[in-house]
């Protein structure tokens, strides 16, 4: 297979990093657990932003990259179970709760083990849930920038069920899943071994190749590992689509941890975009991290660029995927796409199963 990534042409600040063609083997299908590995038996390339090399390896030798003094941050959050049936058919994907307590939610509809995108909603829909429960759609939901033309693919809605919402759905939900799935996967096989505190939409996958085993090593050599909390919403953003509004948390303690890992010689290495987000959320101009917690508009982009991360660990990203452009921001341009061109040469896998891409 002959790899070719479009060039990045241009102002790259709305997301649209890297288009390329994604063949369909490369999509992970299954946990790596059902391929007979370890969590940490997953692939991963690690580029260097000081020379600029690319190193073939797995996750489990994660620490040979690393170097005592170094502070992995990671997100606490635990995924939901937020996908439920409606009794015409149909899937909602609840994504994010908003301030004033209602929901930014999907619609979808079922396709194997997955689901597609079902554009036929519209304000005033009422679609009956299990155990008596409904969804009501208000308003469609546009990205900033986003012409209003085409059907929504995210709305606005009133969720109404009869106590609390958490326990509703682990009774009648199952964990988001798209066309790539091959499987009914429990929630466990969605949960990272940090994940302590309810509330995603769906697995902040980055940190899913970690094991009890390999932070234990880690730790003992002398790296960090610190938490923050962000609640992530759907992930089936269109291309081009920045991230929506999302709830954080940057303790005190991981504040402090990051300011002394940088003032003392060592790399902030966020886990994921997600953490990359919340952290960047909470930086001054100095690169200073504080503590804060609420719901962050904050988008990374290559013009405003990063301050308190020194590099990343992430999955690998669709095709102008707003992610890009945060990797971007940390790697450069000319790294990522090496990076990318590699991996799709290579035979990396993608999706939330895939392979992981360490840069720093």
């Amino acid at each position: 297979m002959t790899a070719v990534l479009e060039p990045l042409d241009g102002d790259t600040t709305d997301g649209a990093a890297l288009d390329f063609a994604l063949p369909d083997e490369l999509v992970a299908t299954v946990p790596a657990e059902a391929r007979g590995l370890d969590r940490d038996g997953v692939r991963l390339l690690v580029a260097s932003r000081r020379d600029g090399s690319l190193v073939n390896t797995t996750f489990a030798e994660l620490g040979r990259f690393l170097r005592a003094g170094d502070l992995l941050v990671v997100n606490t959050s635990a995924t939901l179970p937020a996908a439920v049936p409606t009794r015409d058919g149909l899937l909602v994907h609840l994504s994010t709760r908003s301030r004033d307590g209602s929901w930014l939610l999907e619609l979808r509809r079922p396709a194997g083990a997955g689901s597609l995108a079902y554009p036929h909603g519209h304000a005033g829909m009422v679609l009956a849930l299990p155990a008596g429960a409904s969804v009501e759609l208000v308003a469609p939901q546009r990205a900033p920038g986003k012409a209003a033309a085409g059907p929504a693919r995210l709305w606005g809605a009133h969720v109404r069920v009869d106590g609390d919402l958490h326990d509703y759905l682990h009774r009648h939900g199952h964990p988001i899943r798209y066309g790539a799935d091959v499987g009914d996967w429990p929630l466990a096989a969605y949960q990272t071994v940090f994940a302590d505190e309810p509330g995603s939409a769906e697995m902040p996958s980055a940190g899913r190749g970690f094991t009890p085993r390999l932070v234990t090593e880690l730790v003992t050599h002398g790296i960090g590992v610190s938490p923050i909390v962000l609640h992530t919403g759907v992930s089936s953003q269109e291309a081009d689509e920045p991230p929506y509004a999302e709830r954080y948390r940057v303790p005190a303690v991981t504040a402090q941890r990051v300011n002394t890992a940088r003032a003392t010689g060592g790399r902030v290495i966020a886990v994921g975009t997600t953490v990359t987000r919340a952290l960047e959320t909470t930086a001054d101009a100095n690169g200073v991290v504080h503590a804060g917690e609420g719901w962050t508009e904050h988008v990374v982009s290559v013009a405003g660029g990063v301050h308190a991360v020194d590099g990343i660990i992430s999955g690998w990203h669709e095709p102008r995927a707003s992610h890009l452009a945060l990797l971007e921001a940390i790697a450069g341009r000319e790294l990522l796409q090496r990076s990318y061109l590699a991996a799709l040469a290579g035979g990396y896998r993608w999706h939330e199963f895939g392979d992981l891409h360490l840069i720093v």
